[in-house]
């Protein structure tokens, strides 16, 4: 079975980050293992949402999966600050992990900051530039070159080169809603495709860009063609939101194990 490890927050509500990256590796049939550097936990009953990890308590998980487990690929979310990209980079500089997929989190779907504003530039130039892939939306885009993004062709794809040139093996930009499909760009310096779906109706969607770059990590571990693990990607998070769960406040999580349910349904 091959070994996977999340660099991530936590999410007391199971939504998203380290939740949604073990559910998804599950789904997937890889072992999974987690890093946690923060805990989001908004709530209107504490001040502060947001608990950043001890740098110590990072390196120590760390060090305990390389020498007890061992690990095929990784996958990075929510490291909030400039201290722990840093420490992150080091670490993942120093392995022999052949996959690296950077999600450069910043932003979760309540609204919380999940990257400090002083840490896009360490994130540009230390950790990007380790990426098999990074695989960020629009509004992450628009924060690591600077500058908006209209939803046009032209500016798309100049958008996604511009990504390639901070130095990933490739890009996947999460690029949004464009006639009514959801669309992503893919682009490795020589290819260039457009990856599409049918947009869905719904807010419930917490957990998406998560479960996408976990699930992609998993299938390059098991030695999946980057573009096809990107592919399969985007049709496992399809399903997931297709079949989204809502409790009845805010907005709701996609739903991690929906392509398997959909399969035993079928079979």
């Amino acid at each position: 079975m091959k070994r996977v490890v999340t660099i991530a927050g936590a999410a007391a509500q199971g939504s998203a980050g380290i939740q949604a990256d073990l559910k998804t590796f599950q789904e997937r049939d890889v072992y999974g293992m987690s890093v946690i550097t923060a805990t989001v936990a908004n709530n209107s009953q504490t001040a502060n949402g947001i608990f950043i990890r001890d740098p110590e308590e990072i390196r120590a998980q760390y060090f305990a999966i390389n020498e007890m487990v061992g690990v095929d690929a990784v996958k990075t979310g929510m490291l909030f600050s400039k201290e722990i990209i840093e420490l992150v980079s080091d670490l993942l500089d120093g392995s022999a992990i052949q996959y690296k997929v950077i999600d450069p989190v910043m932003i979760g779907k309540m609204g919380s900051q999940l990257l400090a504003d002083d840490a896009i530039e360490v994130l540009k130039e230390q950790l990007i530039p380790q990426a098999s892939i990074i695989t960020p939306n629009k509004m992450e885009a628009e924060k690591l070159l600077e500058k908006p993004i209209p939803s046009e062709w032209s500016a798309l794809v100049d958008a996604t080169k511009e990504l390639y040139q901070l130095g990933p093996q490739s890009v996947l930009l999460k690029a949004g809603s464009i006639k009514n499909q959801a669309v992503d760009l893919y682009y490795d310096g020589d290819k260039l495709e457009v990856i599409e779906a049918p947009l869905i109706d719904t807010v419930h969607t917490s957990g998406a860009g998560c479960t996408f770059a976990a699930c992609l990590t998993a299938e390059l571990a098991k030695g999946v063609p980057m573009l096809d693990a990107v592919k399969g990607s985007k049709q496992f998070v399809h399903q997931a939101i297709t079949h989204a769960l809502s409790f009845g406040r805010g907005i709701g999580s996609v739903r991690h194990g929906a392509s398997r349910q959909v399969k035993d349904s079928i079979d």
